[in-house]
């Protein structure tokens, strides 16, 4: 058994779907993408699975809810941070 192959963590799909919503992925590098994902998933808890279809299936709305409202806040907080550093570092 392969790990990485097999076993992902959720909240990866979740914080995609919203960089996509917002539309980052037409706008942002992906050098800037990458690192927002990083900072985005280390604010949420680790939720691990193997099938995508598992979680529709098993995941309460509720639960679903609040993990996409984590996701919301991770991302936004994540990219005002780089947003931040970014204008700082044109400032110098």
């Amino acid at each position: 058994m392969k790990l990485d192959d097999d076993i992902h963590n959720y909240y990866e799909q979740l914080v995609l779907e919203r960089i996509t919503t917002l539309g980052l992925n037409k706008t942002k590098s992906q050098d800037f993408l990458a690192d927002l994902c990083c900072l985005a998933l280390n604010q949420v808890p680790p939720r691990y699975i193997r099938y995508e279809v598992d979680m529709a299936f098993y995941l309460p709305i509720n639960e679903r809810q609040q993990m996409e409202m984590n996701v919301e806040y991770a991302v936004d907080k994540a990219l005002r941070f780089l947003e931040q550093n970014m204008k700082k570092k044109k400032s110098e």
